[in-house]
């Protein structure tokens, strides 16, 4: 018989365990990810996070999980419910704590349920949903919510009583088969080549130069610049850094080849950094940051020192980040995220259905605003217009 347990820390699972249940290499999903945030002062009640990990137990093997938290505010999900627990409020119902099956600060689309690949994957991720709907209604919650998710998350809650919903980000994708940086620009139209040779001329003229390294190839010095950059970014739009420093080493000794790090110099000095992470398949643009500004150099270092990366590796996918309609002009195409969004109170549930299907019609207008100006010329070997494939991000890195 199937038992579903709840873990207050993730470590109360064995990382061998949790990680032969993910479907795939998605590296915010590892549980060294996972643990090195609760290890490391990033993910606690204090912050609006509490570990209360999922597993589904056939007698004491574990053969289904989900990352899932109760949640005191909505801080760091970047699937945006603020309204809904101002709403909340002015009723004089209470809003938090939620549930929520997400990865923390991190919006990027990937496998929640975690039940392998093998053919009971989809009767576990039915009882994992189950498990879910269960313990909000025990713990008499307001709602839960799945953030970003894959298309095994997808199927399982479609045609259920979760309410769909989904915004867009930018990714480039090989789609075309492009060998080099310049085979990608050869499919732009001749303004959007131009422009971006002269943002990395700009660069280069202003004396920096930029080196990518993993993980295992940076030095304490080389951490605690990007550490700094990190903080530098929060600091100047006014958001909370979560992310500590120890959290940044962790990722260097736990997942060193995941880990993807741009750095820039002028006279031997780093003035900005990027931090990405990235699977067998994608690059993930998380962090960026500086010392000083040089004009264009974020696009060098955060979009096109990372297309360079992609097509030496051979990567098909990379997610820079959230948000920016920027990013449409250096090749990043809109592409469909997912969430969905349990409601127990059936007034409310009813209200946020209705906002929700006007925020769609409003975001496929915008789509098709944005193909307007896709950056592609048309002719044969350019991607496709837009993607509604199941993968996804926001983030400073933006």
């Amino acid at each position: 018989m199937i038992e579903a347990r709840f873990h207050r820390r993730i470590d109360e699972i064995p990382e061998a365990a949790w990680d032969a249940l993910r479907p795939d290499d998605n590296p915010f999903l590892a549980h060294a990810f996972l643990a090195g945030l609760e290890r490391h002062g990033c993910v606690d009640p204090g912050t609006g996070w509490q570990p209360h990990h999922l597993g589904l137990y056939d007698g004491e093997r574990l053969v289904a999980a989900a990352p899932l938290y109760l949640k005191g505010n909505s801080f760091g999900e970047f699937v945006f419910d603020w309204s809904w627990a101002h709403a909340y409020e002015q009723h004089g119902y209470d809003y938090y704590p939620k549930l929520l099956c997400a990865v923390p600060y991190s919006p990027v689309g990937g496998p929640r349920l975690l039940a392998g690949t093998g053919t009971q994957a989809k009767a576990l991720h039915a009882m994992l949903v189950a498990a879910i709907h269960a313990e909000a209604g025990r713990l008499r919650l307001s709602s839960a919510h799945l953030n970003f998710a894959a298309a095994g998350d997808v199927a399982a809650l479609a045609d259920s009583d979760w309410l769909p919903r989904f915004d867009w980000q930018f990714h480039w994708r090989n789609t075309a088969g492009w060998r080099d940086f310049d085979d990608f620009l050869a499919a732009l139209n001749h303004k959007k080549r131009k422009s971006i040779r002269h943002e990395r001329a700009r660069v280069a003229r202003a004396g920096v130069t930029c080196e990518i390294r993993h993980g295992d190839e940076l030095a304490e010095a080389d951490w605690q610049s990007l550490h700094d950059f990190y903080l530098a970014t929060f600091e100047d739009k006014g958001n909370y850094a979560a992310l500590t420093l120890d959290f940044f080493r962790h990722l260097g000794r736990a997942m060193p080849r995941n880990v993807v790090a741009v750095l820039c110099r002028r006279d031997g000095h780093a003035v900005a950094g990027a931090l990405m992470l990235r699977s067998s398949t994608t690059l993930y643009g998380r962090y960026w940051g500086a010392r000083e500004h040089v004009e264009a150099l974020h696009f060098e270092a955060c979009y096109y020192q990372g297309i360079d990366y992609c097509l030496r590796e051979g990567l098909a996918v990379f997610e820079p980040g959230a948000q920016g309609e920027h990013k449409l002009a250096r090749g990043f195409l809109p592409t469909r995220t997912h969430s969905f969004h349990w409601i127990a109170d059936p007034r409310f549930r009813a209200a946020i259905a209705e906002a929700l299907r006007r925020e769609a019609q409003a975001l496929e207008a915008y789509r098709e605003d944005l193909l307007e100006h896709s950056p592609y010329a048309i002719h044969a070997g350019s991607p496709p217009p837009a993607s509604d494939t199941l993968s996804g991000e926001p983030s400073p890195f933006g």
